[in-house]
C-alpha cells in the first residue's frame, strides 16, 4: 500500500490524494538533511508493513539545509512550524496529521520506524499511548551517551514512576504511537523537550491506557550534533515533573518542615540536650509557618488539578476532600481561620498577662509564645487557602 498523498511509479513520485489515512508518521525536523531521507524511507517500510493507509508528515522548524526539499522528494508532506522547539514542531505536526493513529519519532534515523506494526498492535487493541522502551530493546554501541544511559534517563524515569505511579521504564523515549484524538484532548502546551514528559504525565492524569514495548536505538551518524542538551533539558524535564506533582513538591516538603518543627518544640519542652534555648523555638516557629505555607499551596494545587484532571489527583485524605467540596469547603476554611485567630489572640493575652505578672516561668512563657505563633499560623493558612481557592473558582467560572 502506498503512503497517503504519494504513489511510487518508475522511481518517480506522483501526487495521489486520499482524504482518509489511518496512520500518520510525524517527524519534527530542524536541519536534518544528512538523515532525513533514510528516516522517511524507514517510515515507508513501516507504513507498508502495517497494511494501513498512511501519510508522512514532516514538521519543519525552519530548516535551511535543504531538508524541506528532501522531505518532499521522499514523499512526505511538509508542515512549516514558525515557533522554534521540539514540542512546538510535534504539536503542529500532530494537529496537521489526518490519521487516527500517529507514530512520532526523531529525524536523525536513530529510531526504528519500520517497527510501526509493533506500535500499532496495542493501539488497535484499545491502548491510547504506546511508549517505546530502549532499555528493554537493543541499544547499539554508541547510540546513547553514557550519562543519558546510566544517569539521566534511569533517574528521571524512576522519578516519573515515583511521582505519578506510571509503570514506564523509559520515560523519555521519543518513539511512541498514540490515538490522535486522545493526545489532542490533553491540550499539551510545552514547546521544548519537556513536551515528551508532558505527554506521558497528562496521559496518566487523564487515566489513558498506556502500554510500553521494547524498541531498538541506532547510533547517530558521524558528525551529527544532537539537538538535546544534557543538563539544560534534563533540568527542564525535572522541573516540569515536580510542577505536576503537588504531593511531593508541596506536601512532602511541607510535611518534613512540620515534623521538624514539632520535634524541635518537643525537645525544648522536655529540655532535651542542646535544644533548651529559645533559638530552638524560633526555628520551630519558622518551620511550622513554612509547613503551613507549603501545605496551603498543596491544597490549592490539588483543587486545581482535581478540577482539571479529576478528583483522584494528589489524594489528601477525606479531610482535604471535604475542605475542597465547593462553597461549603471554602466556608469551613474561613470558619477555621476565625476560630484559630481567636485562639491565637486569647493565647497572646494570656502570654502578656503572665509576662507582666511573672506568674509563669521563662520556659513556660516561651512555650506559650510558640503555641500562640502556631495558632496564628494555622489561622493564616486557613484564610490564604480559602481565599486562593475562592479566587480560582471565580476565575474559572465554576459552579460552587
Amino acid at each position: 500500500m502506498s503512503p497517503i498523498g504519494w504513489e511510487f511509479r518508475s522511481g518517480a513520485l506522483d501526487l495521489q490524494v486520499d482524504a482518509d489515512p489511518q496512520l500518520s508518521f510525524v517527524i519534527p525536523c530542524l536541519n536534518e538533511a544528512p538523515t532525513l531521507a533514510a528516516t522517511i524511507r524507514d517510515c515507508h517500510r513501516g507504513g507498508e508493513a502495517t497494511g494501513l493507509n498512511f501519510e508522512i508528515v514532516v514538521a519543519d522548524n525552519g530548516s535551511s539545509d535543504g531538508s524541506v526539499q528532501i522531505a518532499q522528494q521522499e514523499g512526505a508532506r511538509v508542515v512549516p512550524v514558525p515557533i522554534r522547539g521540539y514540542g512546538a514542531a510535534l504539536s503542529a505536526g500532530i494537529k496537521a496529521a489526518r490519521g487516527c493513529f500517529v507514530l512520532m519519532g526523531d529525524a536523525d534515523s536513530t529510531y526504528r520506524f519500520d517497527q510501526a506494526p509493533l506500535f500499532l498492535a496495542p493501539l488497535q487493541a484499545g491502548a491510547d499511548l504506546v511508549m517505546g522502551n530502549r532499555f528493554s530493546g537493543t541499544i547499539s554501541p554508541g547510540a546513547m551517551p553514557f550519562l543519558h544511559r546510566y544517569l539521566g534517563n534511569p533517574v528521571l524515569s524512576l522519578l516519573g514512576r515515583m511521582l505519578f505511579g506510571i509503570d514506564v521504564g523509559d520515560f523519555h523515549c521519543g518513539l511512541r504511537a498514540f490515538r490522535r484524538s486522545s493526545i489532542l484532548a490533553l491540550s499539551l502546551c510545552n514547546t521544548g523537550m519537556e513536551y515528551a514528559s508532558e505527554m506521558v504525565i497528562k496521559a496518566s492524569l487523564r487515566d489513558l491506557h498506556l502500554v510500553e514495548i521494547p524498541t531498538d536505538l541506532r547510533p547517530n551518524p558521524p558528525g551529527r550534533r544532537p539537538h538535546l542538551r544534557t543538563w539544560r533539558d534534563g533540568w527542564r524535564h525535572l522541573k516540569f515533573m515536580l510542577s505536576f506533582s503537588p504531593r511531593y513538591a508541596f506536601l512532602g516538603f511541607g510535611s518534613v518542615c512540620l515534623v521538624a518543627s514539632l520535634l524541635l518544640y518537643s525537645s525544648y519542652a522536655t529540655q532535651l540536650s542542646i535544644f533548651t534555648g529559645t533559638t530552638s523555638l524560633l526555628v520551630a516557629g519558622f518551620l511550622f509557618y513554612s509547613a503551613c505555607a507549603l501545605i496551603s499551596d498543596y491544597v490549592v494545587t490539588r483543587f486545581f488539578f482535581a478540577q482539571r484532571y479529576g478528583n483522584h489527583i494528589g489524594r489528601g485524605g477525606r479531610l482535604i476532600d471535604r475542605l475542597l467540596h465547593g462553597r461549603s469547603g471554602i466556608d469551613r476554611l474561613m470558619k477555621s481561620s476565625v476560630a484559630m485567630l481567636a485562639l491565637g489572640t486569647a493565647l497572646m493575652m494570656i502570654l502578656l498577662h503572665a509576662y507582666q505578672n511573672a506568674s509563669l516561668s521563662e520556659h513556660a512563657i516561651s512555650q506559650l509564645a510558640f503555641l500562640t505563633s502556631v495558632s496564628l499560623s494555622v489561622a493564616l493558612f486557613s484564610y490564604l487557602t480559602g481565599a486562593k481557592i475562592s479566587t480560582l473558582v471565580a476565575f474559572q467560572d465554576c459552579e460552587f
